[in-house]
This record gives structure tokens, C-alpha cells and sequence, in this order.
């Protein structure tokens, strides 16, 4: 496995993990201090608010967990990869899309740049 394995793959657990004590933990291993992160519905300047943001998307989507949809792809200081959100109960993806991030020098992530390929239709009533 490589280095940009291994941080995709803490990125993706970060998503997934609920204990806020040891979300924060993994997100020090795997931001850097002045990460960014930028989807079309959210942002979050810095691991404090990256963990925030996480925090809120697992309150919004209650059995359901992220995962990788194939290998990353990366040079120099880029790399990009797919993604879903599943139902853990029916393994149906609700979101998917592409991120695509900047590593800093010391091998974390600097920043992720989310495109979204699938999103739910919340209605207006949702």
C-alpha cells in the first residue's frame, strides 16, 4: 500500500468514525493544519472545522458509511479518487462523486476539492 493509499484511506475512515475523541485523532494524522476542504454544499477551513462538518454529515445520514470506489490516481502533490456513501443496511450508494486533493510536504492532505456525481433528491420538503 502506499503513502497515498494510506491517507486516502484515513480520509475515507475519518468520514466514517463516530467517537468524536478519536475522529479528531485521525484527522491530526491525516489534515494538515491549514487543510481545506470545498464540495458544492459545504466547507471547512482547518481541522476544526473539517471535524465539525463531519460530525454534521454523520448526524444527517445515520446508517450510512463512506467508501473508496477504486484506486487513486496521483502525481506530484495531486491526487484524486472516487468515493460513495452507502446504506450500511442495503449497501445502496445515496452519494458518490470525485475528490481530488493537494498532500503537503509531510505527507498529509492540504486540501480536497469534492465533485459530486450522484446526490439525493431532498424535495423541498425534506
Amino acid at each position: 500500500m502506499s503513502d497515498v493509499d494510506k491517507v486516502i484511506d484515513g480520509y475515507i475512515a475519518i468520514w466514517n468514525e463516530t467517537d468524536a475523541s478519536h475522529r479528531r485523532d485521525l484527522i491530526s494524522q491525516v489534515w494538515a493544519e491549514d487543510a481545506r476542504y470545498l464540495d458544492p454544499m459545504m466547507r471547512g477551513d482547518g481541522p476544526a472545522e473539517i471535524d465539525a462538518m463531519t460530525a454534521g454529515v454523520q448526524a444527517q445520514f445515520p446508517g450510512h458509511e463512506f467508501r473508496r470506489t477504486g484506486a487513486a490516481d496521483a502525481h506530484n502533490d495531486r491526487v484524486r479518487f472516487g468515493w460513495e456513501m452507502v446504506n450500511t443496511a442495503t449497501d445502496a450508494p445515496l452519494i458518490a462523486g470525485i475528490d481530488i486533493g493537494e498532500v503537503a510536504p509531510d505527507g498529509r492532505l492540504r486540501s480536497i476539492v469534492g465533485f459530486l456525481d450522484l446526490v439525493p433528491d431532498m424535495g423541498a420538503g425534506a
